[in-house]
Formats: C-alpha cells, structure tokens, sequence
C-alpha cells in the first residue's frame, strides 16, 4: 500500500492496476529490449530525435483519472524507451522547475570540466557570498570562511541533498544562468531554461521562479544523460551515477523497489511539486516527469497533495511496466521520509 492516501482525491492504490495485456507487453518489450541504446537517433545538427511514440491508452487512462481529481494543474511525460509508449498529459506546457533545474546547472559544469575550464577535483574556498537566504540547513552554510571544498563534492551536495546555497555557487561557477541557457540551447533544448539571476528573464523567474521546463524535456534532459549524449559519453556517466544518488526518496522513488537502479530529481514550490525519475527497470529503462502549478495544498508535511501525486504517478508506471514483479512498498514505509 501507498503510505499516504489521495483520500479527497477519491482514488485508492487497488485502482492503479496492473496492466491488462501484460503478456504481449512484456513480450513487445523483450523483444524491442534490445533497441534500447538507440532509442535516441541524432540529427546532422546533434539534436537528439526520439523514435517516434506510441499512446500507452492504458496508462495514459489511469494518469487522467489521478490528475482529473487533484487540485491544481498538472502535467505528466512519460516514456518507456525500448517500445517508446508514451504518456502525454500537458507535456508540452510550461511549468516551474524548483530544483529540476540543478540537472541543467550540472551539465553545464561537466562542459566546463570537458573543455578543460574547471577541474572536477580543484578546491574551491569557500567564502560565503553565496548562502540562500530562505533557509540554514543547507550542509554547505556550515563551513567557515576559508574552508576548501573540492567542485565534485559541491556538484554532489547540489543534486544529492539539493543543497541550494552550493546550486547558488554551481551556477556561478558554470557562467550564470546566461552560459547555462546557452548550453541548453545548444543540446537541442527550446523551453527548458533558467530564470533566476539571468539578465532579461525577470519576468518569468516572477512566473515561474528559479527555472521552468516542459514535464517532455525534463525526460529527454534525462534520456541525453542516460545514453551519453550530454556534452560527452564520459561525463553523461559521470552525471548519471550522480543523479542515481538522491536523498529525497519519499515520494516517487518510495514507489520502486529499492534494489532497482533510479536517476532522479526533485523540486519543491508552496504551490508546486515536481519529480523527474529514469527507471532502468527489468524489462526495460522507462522515464516519467511530473510536474504541478497552482496547487491547492501549499503544505509542506508529507501528506501534501503534490506529495501523493508523485507517488501515485511512480506506483502506476511501475505496476503498468512491471506487472509481473510481485513487489510493494514495506508497510509503515511512511516513517522513513525526509
């Protein structure tokens, strides 16, 4: 069971089914298993192409029903990659990123490192210039004027823990939000950008905060990395034994069995929640984005509704793309929850 109900959702964990045709999917699946390292083609420009997508009605039919009853807008991406089923629901809309944009943040750095303008390993001194100023857990506002931190260590607290004053810092050190945006643009990205300290985008940092994305590319952000396309095959690897490495694993990450290998990311707004997650799940690597703006429930427990969905959505895709596995969450497994 899903530690936290969608009790005023009207929706309980036994209607998130297991897949009807499992048999002709897991076979489908088998089969096309071994199309995964192309299920990225790359255009003269190097720009990554998806294979072209086919409508999962099943699990696109389950998402609806959940976003139809939260509160709030809502917008899902998701793709199992071998067989490129797809779920759109708003895929294409923009939608606040919260920390999703520190994955951007680390690319930019890796190219920085990948063209010899920052070392992975140099120390950095630590000076204080770039403490957030909305909170003071962050590990990195611990240290003292003139302590050293090595950059992988800064990239490491920047995505594992999401710690913000050290993303502040990355995202000097990668040249602002300006070079970042340049990156994006360069890997073939058109929505997913970031707003905050980034010269003429005041107006939509005001809409949309510290950065914004499409649920679409935060997945193909993920797909790049997964399948080395992301400034290069080393680096992609780099990064991706990163993002296999979060703290925050209450929410969609709760819904996967533990053993099974997930990159991840998550964000956090009063009014939005969002999770990116590449599963490499035994019949096959499937991603999925969730994204909400304007939600109701501005809470912060774990009980939020923006919580739940991330939950919900994990708990459906696994259980379409894995129906067979025979696994579910420990019970009580609530009370681990950052």
């Amino acid at each position: 069971m899903i530690p936290m109900m969608f009790s005023q959702f009207h929706i309980t964990p036994e209607s998130i089914s297991p897949m009807k045709n499992r048999r002709s999917f897991l076979k489908t699946s088998a089969v096309l298993g071994t199309a995964i390292p192309t299920a990225l083609s790359f255009s003269s420009a190097g720009k990554a192409e998806s294979a072209a997508e086919v409508t999962d009605h099943e699990l696109t039919a389950t998402l609806d029903r959940l976003v139809g009853a939260f509160r709030g807008d809502v917008g899902i991406y998701v793709r199992h990659i071998p067989s490129s089923r797809t779920v759109r629901i708003r895929a294409d809309e923009l939608f606040p990123t919260a920390s999703m944009i520190k994955v951007s943040i680390m690319m930019s750095l890796f190219d920085l490192i990948d063209q010899g303008k920052l070392a992975y390993h140099q120390k950095l001194v630590y000076d204080g210039k770039f403490k957030y100023p909305y909170m003071n857990e962050d590990i990195l506002d611990s240290y003292r004027i003139g302590e050293t931190i090595k950059l992988s260590k800064l990239i490491m607290l920047m995505i594992t823990i999401s710690d913000n004053s050290a993303s502040y810092w990355a995202q000097h050190l990668a040249g602002t939000g300006t070079q970042i945006n340049d990156v994006l643009a360069a890997h073939g990205f058109e929505n997913l950008r970031i707003n905050s300290r980034t010269p003429g985008r005041e107006d939509a940092y005001k809409e949309y905060g510290w950065g914004q994305t499409t649920p679409y590319e935060m997945c193909r952000l993920f797909e790049l990395i997964r399948f080395g396309k992301a400034v290069s095959p080393a680096a992609s690897e780099e990064m991706y034994r990163i993002l296999t490495r979060v703290y925050w694993s209450g929410e969609a990450l709760s819904q996967i069995p533990p053993w099974v290998q997930t990159a991840s990311k998550q964000g956090a707004l009063s009014r939005s929640r969002s999770e990116t997650v590449l599963v490499n799940a035994p019949h096959g690597d499937y991603v999925f984005c969730a994204v909400t703006r304007n939600q109701e429930d501005t809470g912060w427990d774990d009980d939020n509704e923006g919580y739940q969905l991330m939950r919900y959505v994990s708990r459906a895709c696994w259980r379409h793309f894995e129906p067979d596995y025979g696994w579910e969450p420990a019970t009580k497994v609530g009370e681990w929850n950052r």
